[in-house]
């Protein structure tokens, strides 16, 4: 990329505020020399460690690299087996603590909980192929307390001699002390005190009196009526300090030459570590500044497609910033901008130039998801004005040799982008040049965005494929720039409306309108008709947009609520079920109790009850009237919608108000009343009672059963023949069962079932199921007369 565009488009203030986000002085003169790459591939790299560090520090926060020094010199000394310094040491052991908490942090480890939560992304093999050395760090943090202090326990003869250093120190303390506490010695000595001069244990002598102090004068006060002397008694030790001293610095020396050689041994486990922390430092310094101002990976292609959806210029305030939306390389090629000054042009002109420098280089863009940009092999800008004096310069000399250079060696794959192309000459000549120089680089297949106030450019761009008009949009009411782009619609020239908004007489713009072509006024009408219809387009797409909202809200409460429905619904059925299972069990043990005692009176008629019989049957029908009273109070929920034209004799109905089915023996009359046949029972009811039925198979059962005080009565009148005939075996039995109970009930001894010959099936389950029953005593197939092998006689 050519330097002079990177410093118009301000790329190097990008590069500063990146630097603020690294942790090394390494990382930081990396992010200050990055640089936007060529390479498809190398992009998708660079995007994608952004991407994969931007997602780590939202899942699991910062990771530091606070610590991280530049210890190149010393890996070079390590290489050639020399000897560090403690301070050295020192930052070879930060930079192992910092890999060994990188290693956990690209792990997903939190130290703390040790709980795994990282998946595998581009940065795992980076942060596995980390060697902490913990032995080696562990050691020289063992070894050396501080840049200016060695462990005791370094090693042990450091700790003897340390003893015997502080053994010796005593001694001398308490000497002195004793000779400068004599009260003989008072007057002699200017203080009581012991002090250090050289390095040596010393007292302060008054000048007079150094002759009574045999020892060695080590230094004098400033009148010279002091000196400190080191007595005669207090040498020997003294030098038994010096050089247990001296064996101190020697031990120390083989204490950091022993470090080394260990670090030595590692050598290039360090030397990786700290390429890899320095690159990801870099890589995170992407991510965190991305971050900061809410960026997204954009999609790359190498067609020459470019979509910002509402970028924001990243070095402006992100919270008052107006997001602009730019397309180019799909229906156009050539972008015009026009517009009022000061009304954005030149910031959408740098938001499209910068984003495709940052994206390039690796870095997010402060845009929405899904905006596109293209790879491109140079970005080429010509942006302000660069008159220069000493080169003899005008500005439109200065504009026009960037734009020869540009035209030079613009190609295909390029990028141009141009502010107030054409202008400072004569309008007419700047306009013509614009064109051309337009139309070459269209010509070409470069991308180009320009911005102009010529009236020229709009009409070139309304009337040549390729090229599409843009405008930022002006409020005339405020006399405010709204900075919003308006792609497809020309910009409007405002002078007259600012003019006689700000107090301009009406009679000077009138005349100024006058001086203005026909062909211009209808231009402006035109576009000004079109300004209007983009407005009004685009506040019935942000209705349309409220309404999806609103209905995708609608749906989605819909859902819930069906789901709702359907869990309850799902609750219902369950204890529907679990009702209806008690109620047969419950049924059944009362039919199966009721027959036993039945049967027991039935064999044995003299000991027979009859009061405690009668008490039975008031149970049973009592149980029998409070059932079908529930089922009657459910069934007047419904209703019945038949007109009187619905019914013909003959048709099956169920009467709703007593929940049983009959037949339609007379015909509505004008009151709607129409007769019922239910069973042994004829009555007259409203068809707003009845509900027509589909037919039933036919059966050869005469009454259907009825509400009646007395269960007995009803038993009475059944008939002495059952017809099964077309049931499966199992809805056969059912029926079967039901009848076998009434006829018994009926006081019947032989009853009729009409089967049918057919396959067999449906006798050989009959016969079955009729073995088994308590209340058969045998049966047989019908005889010539009867029915044959169509009917099973039973005797009960």
């Amino acid at each position: 990329m050519n330097k002079r565009s990177l410093r118009i488009l301000e790329y190097n203030k990008i590069l500063s505020l990146l630097a603020e986000h690294a942790g090394s002085s390494m990382a930081k003169k990396r992010c200050e020399r990055m640089k936007p790459q060529r390479e498809p591939e190398r992009i998708n790299t660079l995007q994608e460690e952004t991407r994969d560090a931007l997602l780590r520090l939202h899942r699991q926060g910062n990771l530091s690299f606070l610590g991280l020094t530049d210890i190149g010199a010393s890996i070079k000394r390590l290489e050639v087996n020399g000897t560090l310094t403690a301070r050295e040491l020192l930052d070879v052991a930060a930079l192992l603590q910092i890999a060994a908490n990188a290693k956990a942090y690209g792990e997903g480890t939190d130290l703390l909980d040790a709980t795994n939560i990282t998946q595998y992304d581009c940065l795992t093999e980076r942060f596995n192929s980390l060697v902490p050395l913990e032995h080696l760090s562990g050691e020289i943090h063992r070894c050396i307390i501080s840049e200016n202090e060695i462990a005791d326990d370094a090693s042990s003869h450091l700790k003897s001699i340390r003893r015997s250093i502080t053994l010796a120190n005593e001694k001398i303390r308490q000497q002195l002390a004793k000779l400068v506490s004599s009260d003989a010695h008072k007057d002699k000595l200017q203080d009581s005190l012991v002090t250090m001069r050289n390095g040596r244990y010393c007292i302060p002598v008054k000048q007079e009196y150094r002759s009574q102090f045999p020892g060695m004068i080590h230094d004098r006060s400033g009148s010279g009526s002091t000196l400190f002397i080191e007595p005669m008694s207090v040498v020997n030790l003294n030098n038994e300090i010096k050089e247990l001293a001296d064996e101190e610095l020697i031990e120390i020396e083989k204490i950091l030459t022993d470090l080394s050689l260990l670090a030595a041994q590692s050598v290039e486990d360090i030397a990786y570590d700290m390429e890899t922390l320095v690159s990801l430092d870099f890589i995170f310094a992407r991510a965190k500044f991305a971050r900061s101002y809410n960026g997204i990976q954009p999609i790359f292609n190498t067609d020459g497609i470019i979509d910002i959806r509402a970028g924001r210029h990243p070095l402006l305030e992100k919270h008052t910033v107006v997001p602009v939306d730019i397309r180019l390389g799909e229906e156009f090629n050539l972008l015009i901008v026009t517009g009022p000054n000061t009304g954005g042009k030149t910031v959408s002109l740098k938001t499209l130039g910068l984003f495709t420098l940052m994206g390039q280089a690796g870095l997010h863009i402060p845009a929405r998801e899904g905006s596109r940009l293209t790879v491109v092999d140079d970005v080429f800008a010509d942006i302000g004005d660069e008159q220069s004096i000493e080169q003899s310069l005008s500005t439109f000399s200065s504009h026009m040799s960037n734009i020869v250079y540009i035209v030079n060696h613009a190609t295909p794959n390029t990028l141009c982008l141009f502010d107030e192309l054409g202008g400072g000459t004569d309008p007419t000549e700047g306009a013509a040049l614009a064109i051309s120089i337009l139309n070459h680089l269209k010509n070409m297949g470069a991308r180009c965005m320009a911005t102009t106030h010529y009236s020229e450019l709009k009409t070139y761009a309304l009337s040549t494929d390729g090229v599409e008009n843009a405008s930022c949009e002006f409020d005339v009411a405020s006399l405010r720039p709204t900075y919003k782009l308006m792609i497809g619609v020309p910009g409007k020239s405002n002078a007259f409306a600012i003019s006689k908004k700000l107090g301009l007489p009406e009679y000077i713009i009138d005349a100024a309108a006058e001086q203005i072509d026909s062909t211009a006024v209808d231009m402006e009408s035109l576009i000004a008709e079109l300004e209007h219809n983009k407005l009004a387009i685009e506040a019935d797409k942000q209705s349309i947009e409220q309404y999806k909202q609103e209905i995708e809200a609608l749906k989605i409460s819909l859902a819930e609520k069906e789901a709702e429905l359907n869990t309850k619904k799902a609750d219902i059925l369950r204890k529907a079920r679990e009702e209806a299972r008690d109620l047969i069990d419950e049924a059944k043990e009362l039919a199966d109790r009721t027959i036993r005692d039945y049967n027991k009176w039935r064999s044995n008629p003299q000991k027979a009850d009859m009061q405690a019989m009668e008490k039975k049957r008031g149970e049973l029908r009592d149980r029998l009237k409070n059932f079908e009273q529930a089922d009657i109070g459910a069934s007047k929920h419904r209703t019945s919608n038949h007109k009187a034209k619905d019914f013909h004799i003959g048709d099956s109905v169920e009467v709703l108000s007593l929940g049983v089915k009959g037949t339609i023996t007379g015909l509505p009359d004008n009151k709607g009343i129409a007769t019922v046949q239910m069973g042994i029972l004829s009555s007259r009811l409203p068809i707003s009672d009845l509900v027509i039925i589909a037919d039933e198979a036919p059966k050869q059962t005469t009454v259907q059963r009825t509400k009646s005080k007395d269960i007995t009565g009803k038993a009475m009148y059944i008939s002495p023949e059952l017809n099964v005939m077309g049931k499966t075996v199992l809805e056969a039995t059912q029926e079967i069962d039901k009848y076998l109970d009434d006829a018994v009930l009926a006081h019947l001894s032989k009853v009729t079932i009409i089967h049918g010959k057919g396959t067999g099936t449906l006798r050989n389950g009959i016969h079955e199921y009729l073995r088994r029953h308590p209340l058969v005593s045998s049966f047989r197939p019908g005889e010539f007369g009867e029915g044959e092998y169509g009917v099973t006689i039973v005797e009960l």
